[in-house]
């Protein structure tokens, strides 16, 4: 079998800007996709409905005929992508739901090894999954059929289990829906989209002339939409990508590598102006929001219109938040680009993230801080330039590289950014010292 040659990214394409007619459209259609959506969520996310999540056709048929499509006038290219869209989420609802029983049966102590076989064969077979949570009988699992086990014990566990942890999903985006290919054609610079009266479509003026074979997420903007397409690029083999690169990902500076080398430096001083900004805009938000429910209630409408026509509109708010946002994602991407072009990495060595008391932050500007601080996203760009550049990343436990010293093994102390050991005398920075402590645990 041949190693695969390629991966999935996604690329955007923008139209121009576009009439309020057109607007208008493609927010109806966004708006019928999230009842679609929600109507799915409601009838096929209960334990009745499991077995039918595989295959789609088996609720793509029931949906077919049950009125929902005509009732609201929403083209077939549309409607059934938005009915897969909802089983895709239901199931990886099913999918965290089972996680989560797995994590309990592995840490419950009345188990037995028997107990535990038969639990995580069961949650396997979404068939056999499906008859214990409906009452019904079932066929006993090939490798759990000679085990010394009360069944019936064990069954009412994954019920009650399942009921604790099985939330139904729920949506309210309005501002985006799926095309498939043969709901789009292309002509004089413009996509030209199935509307809702039969053979006319809608023309959507884009910026290049790129054209594309293949379903496209529609995101509506303020007054155009943005393309996001999934293409599949090569994977890039380098001979010359030899080393091994130690790397410590950190609030201030992005990356410090255990040879002392600093990429995406004061990202911290990018960030946080940002954070503090956000923060003092969203208190006098607040404080309006405050001012104009006050002002309705008293029956003051003149200054509840002027507050809500001055002061609630989220247009100005949000594009300067989306701006923020993409100067510091290009940023983040360029410095990795620049690593992976510096350092020629055969295998990058990182930390698993560590969460301790995740909901129990005493300060609320480190609060905002950690919420945007971009380390799930440095973190997601960094594996997927891994893939494509055929670099093995790897995870190790970070258990010993903060508070160790890295030249004598002692208990260091940390200040500020400083680390100082008053055992060998050592002063460095926390990140450069836990870089060279991921290097020796690695190696050790």
């Amino acid at each position: 079998m041949s190693a695969v040659s390629t991966i999935t990214k996604t690329i955007w394409q923008y139209s121009e800007l576009l009439s309020q007619e057109t607007m208008e459209f493609l927010k109806g259609i966004a708006s019928d996709c999230c009842t679609v959506k929600n109507y799915v969520y409601a009838k096929y996310s209960g334990i009745k409905s499991l077995s039918k999540l595989t295959p789609v056709y088996n609720i793509l048929n029931e949906m077919r005929c049950c009125g929902l499509r005509e009732q609201l006038n929403l083209p077939a290219v549309y409607y059934e992508l938005a009915i897969a869209d909802a089983v895709t989420d239901i199931k990886a609802r099913w999918g965290i739901v089972k996680n989560k029983i797995g994590e309990l049966v592995t840490a419950n102590e009345n188990l037995n090894a028997n107990d535990k076989l038969y639990l995580r064969t069961v949650l396997k077979l979404n068939n056999v999954y499906a008859a214990i949570l409906n009452h019904q009988e079932y066929e006993m699992p090939r490798n759990a059929k000679d085990l010394d086990i009360n069944v019936k014990r064990l069954n009412n566990l994954l019920c009650r289990l399942t009921r604790r942890y099985l939330t139904q999903p729920k949506t309210d985006n309005k501002d985006s829906f799926r095309i498939s290919p043969n709901g789009y054609s292309y002509k004089d610079g413009a996509m030209r989209v199935v509307c809702r009266i039969p053979r006319k479509r809608i023309s959507i003026p884009l910026k290049d002339s790129r054209t594309f074979d293949r379903q496209i997420q529609i995101h509506i903007k303020e007054n155009f939409v943005a393309l996001a397409v999934p293409v599949e690029t090569k994977i890039k083999k380098h001979q010359d990508y030899i080393n091994t690169v130690y790397i410590h990902i950190g609030h201030r500076d992005m990356f410090t590598l255990s040879n002392g080398t600093i990429y995406g430096k004061a990202l911290d001083e990018l960030v946080s102006p940002e954070t503090e900004r956000l923060a003092r805009k969203n208190r006098e938000r607040r404080r309006m929001y405050t001012i104009f429910e006050q002002s309705t209630e008293s029956g003051d409408t003149r200054k509840a219109d002027n507050i809500e026509a001055n002061n609630l509109g989220k247009s100005k708010y949000v594009k300067q938040k989306e701006k923020e946002k993409t100067r510091t994602t290009d940023f983040i991407n360029a410095e990795i680009n620049r690593m992976f072009k510096t350092e020629k990495p055969k295998k990058i060595v990182i930390t698993k993230p560590v969460v301790k008391d995740k909901t129990k932050y005493y300060s609320k500007s480190v609060n905002r801080k950690l919420t945007r601080n971009f380390r799930s996203y440095i973190k997601e760009r960094l594996a997927y330039k891994c893939q494509i550049h055929s670099v093995e990343l790897i995870e190790i436990n970070s258990k010993g590289t903060g508070r160790i010293c890295s030249v004598c093994g002692a208990e260091g102390k940390r200040q500020n950014m400083e680390f100082i050991c008053e055992n060998c005398g050592l002063k460095t920075t926390i990140a450069l010292n836990s870089a060279k402590n991921i290097q020796m645990k690695y190696n050790g």
